[in-house]
């Protein structure tokens, strides 16, 4: 049986145990940095209990034709130290991208450490900011907001038939049409009341696409936020149910506490900033944050992220930032876990409803500065395993033990047998 009618059919023998590698595959992939060495981060991956590494595979800057000169880019930071405690955007940068080969040399590690690849892209949130030319950038926005989902669908089919001339296909698990289709601008906001409404024509018509030029692998797009009473709303096409569960709680209670948004939720209104609880959290050598900014700032637009995020990120003191969480969390944990078990249930029969596979890609607590340990210790840990031991008694088959759960995030190297020992659990079925 080929890894493609196994991730389509979802039988319980072939879970998929993930790892997210995003773009840091290739972002972080400089001298000493965590996928210098692909066989390396492989090894270690399987070593930890992974079986499935989830990846931003470039379709766009590769494949769609509109990217000048696309072998020439440079990876870079968004400027000296701007984002280096921020997760995702601790990139130093300074070597040459040659994206087909990277692509290439990743698919044979991967064949050679029995591993699978979800194959997605990230390219109308956060990968065009890493490079240093703001071309990439540029030619992702000239796209016409209706006709975005389609042209990726059409990338990904180009970048499909190069891994299929190269014999190396086999190794997909399936495609997404892009990273949480709902929280990004690959499909602009219409002015409709639905967050899935919206999504139903662009996207059916980019499955339809990739199905027709690709039947033997699955093809399906990543949800950012669950909701569970418009579910019935997304396109029927999708042949997995791909879903990210970021359950914020408590960490939603600090956003707000320091003047923060989150997915949909929007900043609170404060009377100043930095408030009063993030001025007493930062650490004593942060800069004003008017003088705090990235070196160009189309790299902002790029990201979709405020610049408020990176400073908080960037500055705030972790122990004092993880103390506040474990000292208001109490008050919290029986919603979290309330919200997190209708979400998975909700998935669970969505699912079984359309007579497709359901997977949890990303999660679990919410989006935590670098140098932070609250997700990685007892508290996001226990949380982590309700919602594996949950996703698996609901016959999902494949999740993700922590969106931190990978090479270029500090837990890697702290609880690989953690990793291991949750992982067991989920390919044990």
């Amino acid at each position: 049986m080929t890894a493609h009618r196994q991730a389509t059919t979802g039988e319980s023998g072939d879970r998929l145990a993930i790892t997210l590698w995003d773009f840091s595959w290739y972002t972080q992939a400089g001298p000493g940095e965590p996928f210098a060495d692909l066989d390396r981060a492989f090894a270690e991956t399987v070593e930890r209990g992974f079986n499935t590494v989830r990846i931003c595979a470039m379709p766009f800057l590769l494949f769609s034709g509109r990217v000048p000169n696309p072998e020439s880019i440079q990876v870079r930071g968004l400027g000296k130290e701007f984002g280096q405690r921020t997760r995702w955007y601790n990139v130093s940068g300074g070597y040459p991208l040659d994206g087909l080969r990277r692509l290439v040399d990743l698919f044979e590690a991967a064949a050679r450490h029995d591993c699978r690849v979800i194959v997605s892209s990230w390219e109308y949130q956060q990968s065009p900011s890493f490079a240093d030319t703001d071309a990439w950038h540029r030619a992702l926005a000239a796209i016409p907001g209706p006709d975005r989902a389609e042209v990726m669908a059409e990338a990904l089919a180009g970048l499909l038939d190069f891994l299929t001339e190269r014999g190396l296909a086999d190794q997909v698990a399936y495609v997404e049409v892009h990273n949480e289709v709902d929280n990004c601008s690959l499909v602009p906001g219409d002015g409709t009341t639905s967050h899935y409404a919206r999504l139903r024509d662009p996207l059916s018509r980019a499955v339809d696409l990739l199905r027709a030029r690709h039947p033997a692998i699955p093809v399906t797009y990543s949800l950012g936020e669950p909701w569970p009473d418009e579910i019935d709303d997304l396109p029927e096409q999708a042949q997995n149910a791909h879903f990210h569960f970021y359950v914020y709680g408590v960490l939603g209670a600090l956003y707000e506490a320091v003047g923060l948004g989150h997915g949909t939720e929007a900043a609170p209104e404060t009377a100043a900033w930095p408030t009063p609880e993030l001025a007493g959290m930062l650490r004593p050598d942060a800069p004003a944050f008017a003088d705090y900014h990235p070196d160009e700032p189309w790299r902002l637009q790029a990201t979709g992220i405020p610049r408020e995020l990176f400073y908080v990120h960037d500055w705030v003191d972790p122990d004092r930032w993880d103390l506040w969480l474990y000292e208001n969390y109490q008050s919290h944990r029986q919603a979290m876990r309330e919200t997190l078990a209708l979400w998975v249930d909700s998935v669970a029969a969505f699912a079984r409803r359309r007579g497709v596979p359901a997977f949890l890609g990303e999660g679990v607590v919410g989006y935590t500065p670098l140098l932070t340990r609250f997700e990685e210790d007892a508290v996001g840990k226990d949380l982590a395993e309700f919602v594996v031991d949950r996703c698996l008694a609901a016959g999902f088959h494949g999740v993700v033990l922590t969106s931190n759960a990978a090479p270029h995030h500090p837990m890697w190297l702290t609880d690989s047998d953690w990793m291991r020992r949750v992982n067991a659990r989920v390919t044990a079925g």
